[in-house]
């Protein structure tokens, strides 16, 4: 399928971690899998969910003033509690908890409202349904303890050796379809976040079939790369990658360390961090999905509200350097991340760090017409010294002024007398 134009123009989505692993504030599903807390234990946390104070369209709110364009709801994690009224078994917050109702429904109208795409995470393992554990990745021996999967051991996940039982298998493939069936069907998402991909092979997910399902009757769904060769972009975690991946992606990423909520995690990245990640992902061309965690009555934190406008303040300042951009310079032309405009006339170049008399570009074969500080308009001298031959002189501009610095980072606007021109060769012999 040819990626949704939407996608890498949106630059930044919000994942909401949201679920009843929230009530006790444990380590969604992975508490029980690694037995941190019993499965019991885990599903008694059913009965503390409220979501009480849940309002989507606060939710829609903030994520439009943090500058997103699309967000992504745990519809349904490891643990196989759904947020919505699924058909398939009593296994929901609606059934089984005193939320009482659909929760899924509202998200999506929320986001739509406000013109924000919608996304679902949906898990393909489910740890807590009676036929997932029948069979066994066939290179389970040969995975270490470490494995994201686990290991073999684990009574969730796999088979023991021997106990394998086919016809329960196909009875959980059924009833995957069936749920991944009702979200699409009611719900119509833009996109379709999978994820437990690791726990079978694409043939024993029957991946082409699903993909099937879902395309057939929404073809503009965008799949991320859980679907395996389905998959329309790559999904790194925690991290910028040093190198961009071929093709779209997205880099998921906590405020704080933790994916859902947990009490006693503090740890939050501040505002200037946070530009930091997302100018450096979409430096290189990719979208930032940056993950917060609601409580169980549906209220997201204070510390995560004003890192989430902090954002979407700075985006405010430098929405030409952030949307309608590609990929910016590669590591070596400038010290800082870099975008570039749709005409691939104009560079926007970001320094974190105060500028000290000067910032330089190298390798730029064009003729720089015009330099400005973006979100004030002022004009900064600039020259160029240096080259030989083929190999093109250092452009220098003059550093900005304190007035025209953003506290969490600068942008100059870099205009081009054509489209970006570089040199990348090795100089004279």
């Amino acid at each position: 399928m040819t990626m949704q134009p939407w996608f890498p123009a949106a630059k930044l989505g919000v994942f909401l971690h949201y679920g009843i692993y929230a009530v006790d504030g444990v380590p969604e599903s992975w508490s029980f899998y690694w037995g941190e807390v019993t499965h019991e234990q885990y599903m008694k946390q059913l009965d503390g969910f409220t979501a009480s104070r849940y309002d989507p369209r606060a939710w829609a709110d903030l994520f439009a003033r943090a500058g997103a364009r699309y967000a992504v709801l745990t519809a349904r994690h490891h643990d196989g509690v759904a947020l919505w009224d699924t058909a398939q078994g009593d296994l929901s917050v609606v059934r089984r908890s005193p939320a009482g109702r659909d929760l899924v429904a509202g998200y999506v109208d929320a986001l739509r409202e406000r013109g924000l795409k919608v996304g679902l995470y949906y898990s393909h393992s489910d740890w807590s349904h009676p036929d997932y554990a029948s069979v066994r990745h066939p290179d389970i021996e040969r995975w270490p303890q470490s494995h994201p999967g686990g290991n073999d051991a684990n009574p969730y996940s796999h088979a023991a050796p021997g106990e394998e039982d086919p016809a329960a298998w196909d009875r959980y493939l059924a009833y995957r379809d069936a749920q991944v069936g009702e979200l699409v069907e009611r719900f119509r998402p833009d996109l379709l976040w999978f994820d437990g991909e690791w726990e079978r092979t694409e043939q024993q997910w029957r991946i082409e079939e699903l993909a099937r399902l879902i395309l057939s009757e929404n073809p503009g769904t965008v799949l991320n790369a859980r679907m395996l060769s389905h998959g329309d972009y790559a999904t790194p975690e925690q991290g910028v990658p040093l190198e961009a991946p071929d093709g779209p992606w997205e880099l998921c990423l906590t405020v704080n360390d933790s994916w859902g909520f947990q009490h006693h995690d503090d740890n939050h990245k501040s505002v200037r961090q946070l530009v930091r990640y997302f100018t450096e992902t979409i430096g290189m061309g990719g979208n930032l999905l940056l993950d917060v965690g609601p409580r169980e009555d549906g209220t997201i934190t204070d510390e995560q509200i004003e890192r989430l406008e902090g954002l979407g303040t700075w985006i405010g300042r430098h929405s030409d350097a952030v949307y309608g951009t590609a990929a910016g310079l590669p590591a070596g032309h400038h010290y800082g991340p870099s975008t570039l405009s749709a005409d691939r006339r104009t560079l926007y170049l970001m320094c974190f760090d105060v500028p000290r008399e000067s910032v330089a570009v190298r390798g730029l074969r064009n003729r720089v017409t015009r330099v400005t500080v973006l979100g004030t308009g002022t004009e900064l001298d600039h020259r160029v010294i240096g080259g030989l031959d083929a190999v093109p002189g250092v452009s220098w501009i003059d550093a900005p002024g304190e007035a025209d610095l953003d506290p969490y980072a600068t942008v100059l606007a870099v205009e081009l007398d054509g489209e970006l021109d570089l040199y990348r060769g090795a100089g004279r012999d």
